[in-house]
């Protein structure tokens, strides 16, 4: 235990580390630790908890252009982008980005989360309505108290309660939504979204980290499969660490807005720029899933694979819209367990505890490899079907 202050008059009076070891004592009671696994590079594992999705974190093509990029430029970029940050690297793949995913412009941030910080914070002020799916990833709703606007949040996946919402502001309204929800792998209602900020004046952010490399036409994210990719009113995230195996994330949209996060956003001006290996790295994948586009389409045969063989052993997983998939557990103790004993059969799986949930709404969630085989999706399968808690179907 820390020690506490003492006074001259009183009892010790309890300091901020005192307070820390109280709720380190909670979590532990409700089985909310987190401690880090190691991977060992030999490990003899599936790893269906990662978002390498397109199997590209790995790809020969890939870690070349990485390590080349390393020798050239170092192993970090020295600065940030507004400094030394920016290599040729950087500015390539951000044309190449735009060009993939039919934007106006892309800007490369060192990671997904400052991407989505940058994207809201800089568009919305305390002028602004945003409004925000209740599903929406940690970083989007970490944006949103940052950003200065009011904030309002609506129910999952309900084009109509954010219309209402956005009908009554006076303001610039934004509706900020991802395209593939990360915990159980639903895609939100992006059409209707769309006509209803269309309908009030508003912005669609999106952030369509699980979408790029999965959905649209070659994997080209949600907006190809919306078939809006060029518009003027939709500003997207992406991040490089999913589809694209590297690290990083990027804002994508018109050159207005990419311009003025430029001067402006704060995860841009003041941050290290990404380094140049991880830059490479990304642009390598995109190449790769632009000369293989096949590799987007069978990762989604292979979730519908998982989805299918693990409903028909009684697993009640959720559909997934893209390459992710929920199983709904309840109690935080029993998901860590029953991750714990697929692990131990040799699939890693994600366990999703409070507070990436609601409490007692723990998820396993399984990623879907676009090199699975029919024979290691029914394997997988009955490794979670043969280890699930009784009660849990």
């Amino acid at each position: 235990m820390s020690p506490r202050s003492t006074t001259p008059d009183g009892p010790a009076r309890e300091t901020v580390f005192d307070r820390l070891d109280r709720e380190a004592e909670r979590r532990d009671r409700a089985g909310l630790t987190r401690r880090p696994p190691t991977r060992s590079a030999r490990e003899n594992t599936l790893d269906l908890a990662g978002n390498d999705y397109l199997g590209l974190a790995t790809h020969r093509a890939v870690t070349e252009a990485a390590s080349d990029a390393a020798r050239r430029w170092g192993a970090g970029s020295t600065g940030s982008r507004l400094v030394t940050g920016t290599t040729e690297l950087h500015t390539t793949l951000e044309t190449e980005l735009a060009e993939f995913y039919g934007t106006e412009s892309a800007l490369v941030f060192s990671s997904g989360y400052t991407a989505n910080l940058a994207m809201i914070t800089a568009l919305a002020d305390e002028r602004s309505l945003l409004v925000s799916d209740r599903h929406n990833h940690a970083s989007l709703i970490d944006g949103c108290r940052l950003s200065r606007a009011e904030v309002r949040i609506v129910d999952h996946a309900d084009p109509d309660a954010a219309a209402n919402e956005l009908s009554r502001s006076p303001g610039a309204g934004l509706l900020l939504t991802e395209s593939v929800f990360s915990v159980d792998g639903d895609t939100a209602p992006l059409r209707d979204s769309l006509r209803v900020c269309r309908a009030n004046g508003a912005a669609l952010l999106l952030d369509d980290a699980h979408g790029l490399g999965v959905l649209g036409e070659g994997g080209a994210g949600a907006l190809s499969e919306l078939g809006v990719r060029a518009a003027p009113d939709v500003v997207s995230t992406v991040t490089l660490s999913k589809s694209l195996g590297a690290q990083g994330g990027a804002v994508l949209g018109p050159h207005r807005v990419i311009e003025h996060l430029r001067q402006t956003a704060r995860t841009f001006v003041f941050d290290t720029g990404l380094a140049p290996p991880a830059v490479a790295a990304a642009a390598a994948a995109l190449g790769v899933l632009r000369e293989r586009p096949e590799r987007h389409a069978r990762v989604r045969e292979v979730a519908e694979g998982l989805h299918r063989e693990l409903v028909r052993r009684g697993v009640p997983a959720s559909r997934p819209g893209a390459a992710v998939l929920g199983i709904p557990v309840g109690g935080a103790d029993t998901a860590v367990a029953w991750a714990a004993a697929c692990l131990r059969r040799g699939v890693r799986v994600g366990c999703f505890r409070p507070p990436s949930v609601p409490d007692g709404d723990a998820r396993l969630r399984l990623t879907a490899r676009a090199e699975l085989g029919s024979e290691r999706i029914t394997e997988v399968a009955a490794v979670i079907a043969e280890t699930a808690p009784e009660g849990s179907g």
